[in-house]
């Protein structure tokens, strides 16, 4: 018998097909078994690595948390009882840590105080103080709105709470260290919390204990998003061998978890209880049990999390390992090259696009806030729960120190990081330039205006501090309705005096094209002392509170040159040494020679003009009134008076020649009647 080659083929192809799925069918059915278990055991690694991730951020943000609230206490920037900001601090802290349900503070005196999440709708204020109706407990309720939150209502309550008498006051009120303790004594809650407690200690004295602390209904919601295998479940149990976590997405600290329900958690508390019947098996590491409920098989692995005995349980029906297999099986031969082809590229764009990148622009963002520049800093959306975490505590901290901006010269703090100056006292000699700057007639204005006075002033502070920041000025303080700056430091600057020079030509030039009025309708106008020389400079204050300054004399002249401008009708005085720094880049005239108070050596002061790259106008009566200077202290009087005179005339009005002219004719007025 003979067949064409096509037939041949056909059936030699088909024998082959026939042959190649019985070999195929009967290496899966006799490796299935082995099959199953090795996916149950990945599947559980992988729910077991998944839930220690979310454990062990869960438990870093409370630490972290407790840090950061430890840390504001311990240096001072609040007391413990200071209320309304304690209050704030805890906030921030529940705000930034989703993860936390409590943050509470316990005192030696049986004082309590705590926040406390209520789900994601609010929080709630606890408060028990001897000066709260006697003991009572006050609780405040508030609720989340787009951006803020929202107080609700104000009960009190009887209560016998006493922190002192509970384990996580006792336990850590002795300790000179922090630790993990499992508390079920809060206010008005029995449930059952985990708390990161420890003592804290402020300037040597010991204020109480501050703990933060985590629920498991939590957990609860995050082994919900969990699905290992099609029809199983994971759970958290705890050293006894209780179901502490069930899958349940509802679950918050205002609706318990729903513990007991179905046959999946049958099996998770069943093996739970053959763990603590059989200490042979209460070892490290994975355990595998069977468990029937039922008549149906569950595959149970017990795998350790690390933290306080806790494990995680993964329960699957034994039959979901084996169902699809065969159409698995028959499938993955024609798809296996493309799926690898398409998934090693889908895994390159998806790890550079969800995890790469975003760690990049998240590490720019504490770069950034690093150099204290916070301003653009914002949360960043992420596919990944980790990374969104990570973002917004990044982003609630960047607001947390640009709140405190218009307190602290944020300038000042990138230079001084900048620099690497330590905060502690201390400082170095240093020369630089000193500004002082306030209005004229401030005092007979803040008398007339009472606290509108503050609204007048405001477009003043803001064009001094403007001049002074652009020309590299390092911001001191603000005294009333003075201002002191300083050049040359922290940062050195070769030029301080003529940068100095240029921020009181600008601050003038600011003042005057504002249009700012004093209450009368009068321009507003400024008076300005600047000097040069040697100070101390840096961390002045106690290990309390710092203020970076400058000190010495030559700050001390600065604050009297500002001062006698008014004696003279003047704008800006400097100093010689200022003026010998600044040298030709500037125009000035020698005004006069003063006899300053504090000081035994007379100084020759000088009044500046303008820069001399931006010169405008001749200067012909600044050699007018040097001639007439030059003549007074000669003592021929007549002479000075004609050239003061001269001086007035040349500027059409130059109130320190009518001043020195007024002097010469007083001095020769009592010369002629002595005569």
């Amino acid at each position: 018998m003979r067949f064409s080659v096509g037939i041949a083929v056909s059936i030699l192809v088909a024998v082959s097909i026939g042959v190649s799925t019985v070999i195929v069918h009967s290496l899966w059915w006799t490796t299935a078994r082995d099959n199953s278990r090795m996916l149950a055991a990945e599947i559980n690694s992988q729910i077991a690595n998944t839930v220690r991730i979310e454990v062990g951020v869960t438990l870093r943000s409370a630490e972290a948390a407790w840090a950061a609230v430890r840390t504001i206490f311990v240096q001072n920037v609040i007391a413990t009882r200071q209320a309304d900001k304690r209050e704030f601090v805890f906030l921030s802290q529940l705000q930034a840590q989703p993860n936390i349900s409590w943050i509470f503070f316990g005192w030696p005196d049986g004082n309590f105080f705590a926040s406390h999440r209520l789900g994601d709708g609010g929080l709630e204020m606890i408060e028990i103080d001897e000066d709260i109706r006697d003991r009572m407990l006050r609780k405040d309720r508030y609720i989340f709105i787009p951006g803020d939150i929202q107080f609700e209502e104000r009960t009190f309550t009887e209560t016998s709470y006493d922190p002192r008498e509970h384990a996580w006051f006792e336990n850590f009120m002795g300790l000179n260290s922090a630790g993990w303790i499992e508390a079920r004594d809060l206010p008005e809650r029995d449930k059952t919390i985990y708390a990161f407690a420890g003592p804290i200690d402020v300037n040597r004295t010991r204020q109480g204990v501050l703990a933060v602390a985590i629920e498991t209904d939590r957990l609860s919601r995050f082994l919900a998003t969990l699905a290992p295998g099609e029809f199983g479940a994971a759970f958290i149990l705890n050293a006894d061998g209780k179901v502490i976590a069930v899958p349940d997405a509802e679950a918050d600290e205002t609706t318990p978890a729903r513990m007991g329900e179905g046959k999946l958690y049958e099996a998770a508390m069943i093996s739970g209880e053959r763990l603590l019947a059989e200490p042979q098996t209460n070892t490290p590491g994975t355990l595998t049990k069977r468990i029937v409920v039922d008549g149906v098989p569950y595959a149970v692995a017990l795998t350790p999390l690390g933290f306080y005995g806790w494990r995680v349980a993964t329960v699957i029906p034994e039959a979901a390992f084996l169902s699809g297999i065969d159409e698995t099986l028959i499938n993955l031969v024609y798809v296996l090259i493309v799926v690898v082809v398409l998934a090693s590229g889908l895994a390159i764009w998806l790890i550079r696009r969800v995890v790469a990148n975003p760690l990049a622009r998240i590490a720019e963002d504490l770069g950034s806030i690093e150099r204290f520049d916070v301003e653009r800093i914002e949360r960043r959306p992420s596919k990944l729960s980790e990374l969104e975490n990570l973002s917004a505590a990044t982003a609630s901290m960047a607001a947390g120190l640009s709140a405190f901006r218009k307190y602290v010269p944020t300038d000042l703090v990138r230079m001084l990081v900048a620099e690497g100056i330590k905060t502690q006292p201390g400082g170095d000699i240093k020369r630089i330039s000193v500004l002082f700057c306030d209005v004229a007639g401030f005092t007979g204005m803040s008398e007339k205006l009472g606290p509108n006075v503050v609204q007048l002033m405001e477009p003043f502070f803001s064009a001094a501090a403007s001049a002074i920041t652009h020309n590299g000025g390092t911001i001191d303080k603000f005294i009333g309705d003075a201002v002191m700056a300083f050049w040359g430091a922290p940062r050195n600057d070769s030029n301080h005096a003529e940068h100095a020079c240029r921020a009181a030509l600008d601050l003038v030039a600011s003042v005057d094209a504002s249009g700012i009025e004093d209450e009368a309708g009068n321009p507003l106008r400024v008076r300005i002392g600047l000097n040069s020389g040697e100070a101390l400079v840096g961390n002045i204050g106690s290990e309390q509170r710092l203020n970076y300054t400058a000190i010495g004399d030559v700050v001390n002249v600065a604050s009297r040159l500002e001062g006698s401008n008014k004696d003279y009708g003047t704008l800006i005085l400097i100093g010689p040494e200022t003026r010998r720094q600044a040298a030709d880049s500037i125009v000035v005239r020698e005004l006069d020679t003063l006899n300053l108070s504090g000081r035994t050596e007379e100084i020759v002061v000088y009044e500046l003009f303008a820069m001399r790259d931006a010169l405008d106008g001749p200067i012909a009566w600044i050699n007018a009134y040097e001639q007439g200077l030059a003549h007074y202290r000669a003592g021929q009087l007549q002479k000075a008076i004609a050239a003061f005179e001269a001086a007035d005339q040349a500027r059409n009005g130059d109130p320190a020649s009518v001043a020195m002219k007024a002097r010469a004719q007083s001095l020769l007025d009592r010369s002629l009647a002595e005569d």
